[in-house]
């Protein structure tokens, strides 16, 4: 298969300018970024845009995409994705979420199933499952940054961010992605009480995807996700940590092709 073409642009949605990446053509694919933005050089980003039309937005104050002063809510952030949807000239959207993201994409989901023909899940947040005193997501601002390297990645060494190496620009985008992040969804911390009560309503097919070395959220926090979206379907990668896009790139792609080819 020929590489696809990744495009960037602005997308105007109700009056507010957001950054995305698009390539591919055919079946639209929604795809919401986690902790980090999409990498257009990402490869998973290329073997989808072999599959159908990839749109790849950045949320307000993530990547370049600026964030009105009133925007500071995943409520925002769900509104925001809706209108989006809408605006997709196609009756149906694949839609998918990464990590952060995936917490968006079931919130999406739960209001608006009748947009969506698939929905797939990655390492979603979103949900507490188990009391107050025990953690269930790992903190990202408050571990050692060793710590979350190593509870991030099945190969931290291959696959974890070199600073050092990093571009002046790349650098910006990664701080302004931490502290979009910090400012959505700090408090609770990556979760919202009410949303497992909602998941109930998605009604379209679901894969939830795991990578079987995830120390951020541990597949066990996917099972017990993937319990509350009737009919949904859990799946595990090996070799692979919170990314399994990114780490099991071909891997990732088979099981979601799969998937949506049914």
């Amino acid at each position: 298969m020929i590489s696809s073409k990744v495009e960037s642009e602005w997308l105007n949605v109700r009056g507010i300018e957001v950054e995305a990446l698009r390539c591919g053509a055919g079946r639209k694919i929604l795809m919401l970024h986690g902790f980090q933005t999409i990498d257009r050089e990402a490869r998973f980003l290329d073997l989808f845009g072999r599959r159908g039309e990839v749109i790849a937005p950045s949320n307000p104050g993530f990547g370049k995409s600026p964030r009105p002063k009133d925007f500071d809510t995943v409520y925002d952030l769900v509104h925001l994705n809706l209108d989006l949807i809408d605006a997709l000239p196609a009756s149906k959207v694949t839609l998918m979420g990464f990590s952060f993201g995936g917490w968006i994409a079931a919130e999406v989901a739960a209001a608006c199933s009748h947009r969506l023909d698939k929905l797939v899940l990655v390492s979603p947040l979103g949900i507490k499952i188990s009391d107050r005193e025990t953690p269930d997501i790992l903190d990202v601002f408050n571990k050692s940054p060793d710590e979350v390297r190593r509870c991030s990645w099945h190969e931290p060494d291959r696959f974890a961010p070199d600073f050092n190496s990093m571009a002046d620009e790349d650098l910006v985008v990664y701080a302004r992605n931490r502290e979009a992040l910090c400012l959505y969804a700090w408090h609770p911390y990556m979760y919202n009480p009410q949303l497992p009560r909602w998941l109930g309503r998605i009604n379209v097919p679901t894969l939830l995807l795991w990578g079987e070395s995830d120390g951020v959220v541990t597949p066990d926090y996917g099972r017990a996700y993937s319990r509350l979206i009737p009919g949904s379907r859990f799946e595990v990668i090996e070799r692979a940590g919170h990314h399994p896009e990114i780490e099991q790139p071909q891997t990732f792609a088979e099981r979601v092709s799969r998937f949506l080819e049914e």
